[in-house]
C-alpha cells in the first residue's frame, strides 16, 4: 500500500494540469541504481520502496471495478506480483495507471486494454511478453509512459499511442529498428533502449526521423560507433557499456545539443582532434573505463564542460593546457568534477596551474594505479 502514496502528482499529470518535464539524468537511471531490487519493487521507477501511513488511514476506498487479486485506490490499479498469464479483466473504465510487473504474461492482446481511454501509465515491466497485437494500444488515447522492459519482444511494437512521451524498453531482445516504427510519435521525449542485442547495422536509415528526443539510452548493446542517424534534438545520450573503439571527426557533427554525453564502459582508444567541437554547450562527458592514452583533445574550448570522468583508462601524461582555456581572462564555466584515479600517470609531475579554472582541488580526483 505504500505504493500508492507518490502517485498524487503522477495522477495530476495525467489531468493535463502540468505541462511534462524532462527528467534529469539519475532519475532517468533509476533502473540502472536498482539493478538488484526487491522482487516487488521491478524497475517500474513510479512506486517508492518504503515510508509513510498505510494508504488506507489516508485515502477512501477506489470504488470502481477491480480485478481479482489486484489492489485498486485513486485511479490506480496494481496487478503486480500476481503470476498472471494475460491481462486482466473488469478493469474500470477511468483508470490512469495501470501496474501488471512481474507477472507471467506472453502476449498482448487486441482487446486487453479496451475502453481504457483515461489511462495515462502502463507498466508491463519484467513479464514474458513476445507478442503485442498490432491494435493493442489503439483505446489509449491518453498514454504518456509505457514501460515494457525486461520482456523477449524482438522488436518496438508498432502503432503506439500518439501521445506517448517516454517508452522504456530495455532488456530486451531487440536487434532491429525499422525506419517507420516511431511514426507519429511528436510528443516523445524520453527512449531507453538498453540492454538490447543492438548492433550498428540494426537501425534502419531514418529509423528516428520525425522524433524530437531529449533523451536516448543505448547502453548495454553491441555498438561499435557512435549512430548516425539519431535525433538532433538530443540533450542526453548514453552509449556506455558497448564496444565503440573511436570518436572519429564527424561521429557527434548531428549532436550539438547535446549537454550530457555517456561514453563510459566502451573500447575507446582515441578521439580524433576536432570531434568534441561539435558539441559547443557540453556539461558533462563519460568516457571512464575505456583505454584512452591520453586527455582527448577539444576539452579547453567546451565552455560549458563541468564534468569529466576520464579515470580507469591508460594515461600515462597530463599536460598543463589540457583541461584549461591558454591565458587569463577567458571565460568558461569552472569544473566541478575531474576524475582521473585509475591510470598509469605519474600525479607528481602534473602542474598545479593545470586545473587552474576547476572551481577546487577537491574537485579533481587522483588515486592509485593498480595494474
Amino acid at each position: 500500500m505504500d505504493h500508492l502514496l507518490l502517485l498524487l502528482p503522477l495522477l495530476g499529470l495525467a489531468s493535463g494540469s502540468i505541462p511534462f518535464a524532462q527528467k534529469v539524468f539519475w532519475e532517468f537511471s533509476m533502473d540502472d541504481a536498482q539493478a538488484n531490487p526487491p522482487e516487488e519493487e521491478e524497475a517500474s521507477g513510479i512506486f517508492p520502496t518504503s515510508g509513510g501511513a498505510e494508504a488506507e488511514d489516508v485515502y477512501p476506498f477506489y470504488p470502481g471495478l477491480c480485478p481479482f487479486g489486484c489492489h485498486c485506490q485513486l485511479r490506480v490499479v496494481q496487478c503486480s506480483d500476481l503470476g498472471l498469464k494475460e491481462v486482466p479483466k473488469e478493469i474500470s473504465s477511468d483508470t490512469s495507471l495501470l501496474d501488471l510487473q512481474n507477472n507471467q504474461i506472453t502476449e498482448l492482446r487486441k482487446d486487453d486494454f479496451k475502453g481504457l481511454h483515461q489511462l495515462y501509465a502502463l507498466v508491463l515491466v519484467n513479464n514474458k511478453i513476445t507478442k503485442i497485437h498490432p491494435k493493442a494500444f489503439s483505446p489509449l488515447h491518453k498514454l504518456q509512459k509505457l514501460y515494457i522492459s525486461k520482456n523477449n519482444l524482438v522488436e518496438i511494437p508498432r502503432n503506439l499511442p500518439s501521445s506517448l512521451v517516454e517508452l522504456r524498453i530495455h532488456d530486451n531482445r531487440i536487434k532491429k529498428i525499422s525506419k517507420d516504427v516511431f511514426n507519429g510519435l511528436n510528443n516523445m521525449n524520453c527512449i531507453e533502449m538498453g540492454g538490447n542485442p543492438l548492433e550498428n547495422s540494426g537501425f534502419e536509415p531514418g529509423a528516428f526521423d520525425g522524433l524530437k528526443l531529449n533523451y536516448l539510452r543505448i547502453s548495454e548493446a553491441k555498438l561499435t560507433g557512435v549512430p548516425k542517424d539519431l535525433p538532433e534534438t538530443l540533450h542526453e545520450l548514453h552509449l556506455d557499456h558497448n564496444k565503440i573503439q573511436a570518436i572519429e571527426l564527424e561521429d557527434l557533427i548531428r549532436y550539438s545539443k547535446l549537454y550530457r554525453l555517456g561514453l563510459g564502459h566502451n573500447n575507446i582508444r582515441m578521439i580524433e582532434n576536432g570531434s568534441l567541437s561539435f558539441l559547443p554547450l557540453l556539461r558533462e562527458l563519460h568516457l571512464d573505463n575505456n583505454k584512452l592514452s591520453r586527455v582527448p583533445p577539444g576539452l579547453p574550448d567546451l565552455r560549458f564542460l563541468q564534468v569529466v570522468y576520464l579515470h580507469s583508462n591508460n594515461i600515462t601524461k597530463i599536460g598543463v593546457n589540457d583541461f584549461c582555456p591558454i591565458g587569463f581572462g577567458v571565460k568558461r564555466a569552472s569544473y566541478h568534477g575531474i576524475s582521473l584515479f585509475g591510470n598509469p600517470v605519474p600525479y607528481w609531475e602534473v602542474q598545479p596551474a593545470t586545473f587552474r579554472c576547476a572551481t577546487d582541488r577537491l574537485a579533481i580526483q587522483f588515486g592509485n594505479y593498480k595494474k
